[in-house]
């Protein structure tokens, strides 16, 4: 990997869901029982070993090409406990880079989580706390789903407002669980609103430079009413829209790309302003090697599990990032 010469800061910030990245052992406390070494995904220690390996592998390259180091902050989803992430940053590929976490259980009944790696070279955390989101089902029970992450901190100096989001899937259909996320991102908003002392958020972003990133898997597209309607009406760009096409995306379902894996910023981070950080550009990291590279599935995500049987690739999705630039 070259470094490239340049005569300003570059900081990587980026979202990831590792698809299923549960230790081997049993917990009875979630239903993790798939993913135990007697499980029907027969998840094993070697397994779990190679999942590690391959995840710090893509983990080190993403926005390397750019930045020339490795991602400064990185939400991840779908990560089962700390043990995870205690072996995930001691892989050698990360082990030397000063990585830390925030990290909180969450309701969510499968028992995977959100997480914020960071580098605490570059990246100061301030405050951080669980936003557990209130969602009902048509009979009025509880959905017990991921909560939100927030984390405060200071990137090289500057604070950040990061929340990474796994908002409710689609599994009994989209039109079905749509008002699911339409109330994340409601309660979302609810939080933002208050980052500071009461006053129009749009007066604020201006006046006090409140810098807010907004990043997850969504469970929606770009052009979905919950990111549309529910979030960017409210001072916000979302920054990946554009990379979503025919021929490209975060995850692939029946031959058809979709983004739901997405990073919007408050609408002062495109403010090129002397000492401030600001959006450089947004790629999806979807290098080769994170492909399935033959069969009729080439070019999409190379997974660890494919229709219910063990692949052996990093996840099913591919990571999304930013690159902030300080001149």
């Amino acid at each position: 990997m070259s470094i490239p010469s340049q005569a300003f800061e570059q900081y990587t910030v980026g979202f990831y869901n590792l698809e299923n990245f549960f230790d081997f052992q049993n917990d009875q406390h979630i239903l993790d029982d798939s993913f135990t070494t007697l499980g029907r995904n027969e998840w094993n220690e070697n397994r779990y070993n190679k999942k590690l390996q391959k995840i710090s592998d893509a983990i080190s390259q993403i926005g390397a090409d750019y930045t020339g180091n490795l991602p400064a902050v990185l939400g991840v989803a779908e990560v089962e406990n700390k043990k995870v992430l205690n072996d995930l940053i001691q892989q050698p590929k990360l082990r030397n880079h000063k990585y830390s976490y925030v990290h909180f259980n969450s309701p969510d009944e499968r028992g995977i989580d959100v997480a914020l790696l960071y580098r605490t070279d570059v990246f100061e955390v301030l405050e951080s706390r669980p936003i557990t989101l209130l969602i009902e089902d048509d009979m009025g029970i509880r959905d017990t789903t991921r909560d939100i992450l927030y984390v405060k901190g200071k990137l090289a100096g500057t604070t950040l407002h990061i929340y990474v989001n796994h908002w409710p899937s689609r599994r009994n259909g989209s039109g079905t669980t749509e008002y699911k996320r339409a109330l994340a991102a409601q309660q979302l908003m609810e939080h933002v609103y208050h980052i500071d002392d009461a006053g129009n958020r749009r007066q604020r972003l201006e006046k006090d430079n409140t810098f807010i990133i907004i990043m997850g898997d969504f469970n929606d597209d770009p052009e979905n009413d919950s990111i549309t309607k529910g979030i960017l009406p409210h001072g916000f760009d979302n920054i990946t829209a554009p990379l979503k096409n025919f021929h490209r995306g975060s995850l692939n379902h029946k031959f058809k790309w979709n983004l739901f894996d997405q990073i919007m910023v408050s609408e002062n981070l495109h403010n090129d302003i002397p000492g401030d950080l600001f959006v450089h550009k947004a790629d999806i990291f979807d290098d080769i090697m994170l492909r399935q590279w033959k069969g009729k599935y080439r070019g999409q995500p190379a997974r660890t599990f494919a229709g219910g049987r063990y692949a052996g690739g990093f996840s099913d999705h591919f990571p999304v990032y930013t690159v902030l630039r300080r001149n």
